[in-house]
């Protein structure tokens, strides 16, 4: 550990005094007990600090995983603050009050959350492909997948859906929440037909097309239990494959 140097006005002080070493040590143990007072006290309110982080962190996730559960088993409208609250197992309301500014704030947050676990979740999937085929394999099955394993989730953004709103307070459609996906794909789309990977077709056609055949799926796995998610997985891949192939490569994954 340094310490700081002696400043100027001590050196010009110990200059002929006889016990000029005795002074400059104890300066420099006092500097040094002080420095060190001041760095453990840092430390320690640092320490606080981050406890504290990990402490509203913890409990703003306690508290977005309740309304999720409430909204999804019943409906947006009766998922009031008090019924978080006890499904949370807090004390009182103003616990989420103190977290969250009201109902949407916190409606905006279980929205971001769950967007932004699905994009990492699929993203990471795309990621580890070389090929535009491979990567729009993976979109397909990473996106089936975590929706099947997300139903409350799910159940949730559907309940959430028709009250949602924008900035400027405009509501949000099924085409409007679906546009981002849309132009991302159709962005996938585009890249296979420049590298000769893909036919030629109308991208965001093909692009709408497969959003809504993933967005059917969502609302099949909740409306119909005896739904053979697996065997909608494998038909979804193969029905996209081939029909965005050009011919000149193998339907990995597919099944003609």
């Amino acid at each position: 550990m340094l310490l700081p140097s002696p400043g100027p006005e001590l050196g010009r002080q110990k200059r002929g005094r006889r016990h000029s070493g005795r002074i400059a040590h104890y300066y420099s143990a006092r500097v040094r007990f002080i420095y060190i007072d001041k760095f453990e006290a840092g430390v320690v309110v640092r320490s606080e600090q981050t406890k504290q982080t990990f402490t509203n962190a913890a409990r703003r996730a306690q508290i977005v995983q309740a309304a999720v559960d409430v909204i999804a088993e019943l409906g947006y409208a009766k998922a009031s603050f008090a019924k978080i609250t006890e499904r949370a197992g807090l004390s009182s309301p103003r616990m989420i009050s103190y977290h969250f500014a009201d109902k949407d704030d916190l409606i905006h947050q279980i929205v971001r959350e769950v967007y932004t676990a699905g994009a990492e979740f699929i993203g990471g999937r795309m990621a580890a492909e070389e090929t535009v085929p491979g990567k729009l394999r993976a979109y397909l099955e990473a996106n089936l997948q975590f929706l099947r394993e997300h139903p409350q989730e799910m159940a949730a953004l559907t309940e959430i859906g028709p009250h949602a709103r924008d900035a400027g307070g405009t509501p949000y459609t099924s085409q409007t929440a679906q546009e981002p996906s849309v132009r991302g794909l159709t962005e996938l789309l585009s890249a296979g037909q420049r590298s000769g990977e893909f036919r030629d077709f109308d991208v965001r056609s093909m692009a709408v097309m497969i959003r809504g055949a993933i967005d059917a799926a969502g609302q099949r796995l909740r409306g119909e239990p005896g739904l053979d998610f697996d065997a909608y997985t494998r038909e979804l891949v193969t029905a996209f494959t081939l029909a965005t192939g050009s011919g000149r490569h193998s339907p990995s994954g597919a099944h003609p």
